[in-house]
């Protein structure tokens, strides 16, 4: 069907209807999604199993919250196929979590806008992912406006949790202060550049159709400098939880958990109300 097409994808699509082993099987076929998922599948446990963060409860929540699930990549049904899964990847706020725990500037511990930084980052995650549920209603009718929505819902939570990275970057480039986690925080900062053309942009695919319908095209890019930059912002948030440890308040357990468990159980019934409205529109 047309609306399972991307620009500059011909070929290699799988059946719009598929059973449960069907998709499972389609990990191991070569199509236009194999290496999309195993961009996202490998990586996904690599994350989780990097090991000495189980003292320091903001770590791994945020691992969680940034660990890439490829439950988008094996849909069941076209109705499934409307659900933004990738609330996982980008809007849960595992970040925010860990950033405000170790990566805030000094400066700014105890200040109103440290406060509220994590409810606001709880808030946007509910926010984004009603926001990237709504895209998908404007799909069919109104194209560019979707991908507009979809766009800035991973766009706007990254800027705001970003804030205090940006604030730190810049005084580093003023030459106001030198940290060791830095030149990690900038490479995790131009893997999220990277990844934001990549989704915009549609290169190299549009550029010669049909080129780069298994590998090399833009939604595999996407994933790969998406990894690489969760990986850079894990190694920066260590390398600050290393050389802050015992200087800054921490949270609780209970308050990093529930924080993150507040923003996945608000996203996750958005998800539901979307799944029913979609299902329901769905033909037979």
């Amino acid at each position: 069907p047309q609306s399972y097409r991307e620009p500059g994808i011909l070929s290699g699509y799988r059946p719009p209807r598929s059973s449960a082993s069907e998709c499972l099987l389609s990990l191991f076929r070569m199509n236009n999604e194999t290496l999309n998922i195993w961009t996202h599948l490998k990586p996904h446990w690599e994350h989780v199993a990097i090991p000495g963060y189980s003292q320091s409860p903001p770590v791994p929540s945020g691992m969680l919250g940034d660990s890439r699930v490829p439950t988008r990549s094996s849909e069941l049904s076209p109705g499934g196929r409307g659900i933004p899964w990738e609330f996982q990847d980008s809007v849960l706020p595992g970040s925010a979590l860990a950033y405000s725990a170790y990566v805030f500037p000094p400066e700014w511990i105890g200040s109103t806008f440290h406060d509220f930084y994590v409810p606001v980052a709880v808030l946007n995650s509910a926010l984004s992912t009603g926001l990237s549920c709504y895209s998908r209603f404007l799909e069919a009718e109104r194209p560019c406006l979707s991908k507009a929505f979809r766009t800035l819902a991973f766009v706007y939570p990254y800027i705001f949790d970003s804030i205090p990275v940006f604030y730190r970057l810049s005084r580093s480039a003023a030459g106001s202060c030198s940290e060791g986690s830095l030149p990690l925080h900038s490479r995790h900062s131009l893997c999220a550049l990277l990844t934001f053309l990549s989704f915009t942009s549609r290169l190299p695919e549009r550029l010669a159709p049909g080129s780069f319908d298994f590998i090399g095209h833009s939604h595999q890019v996407f994933h790969v400098c998406g990894i690489l930059g969760t990986l850079f912002q894990l190694e920066a948030v260590s390398v600050d939880m290393a050389e802050r440890r015992g200087r800054l308040p921490l949270p609780s357990s209970l308050e990093t958990f529930g924080s993150l468990g507040v923003g996945a159980a608000a996203s996750l019934a958005i998800l539901g109300i979307c799944f029913h409205s979609l299902c329901s529109e769905a033909p037979e």
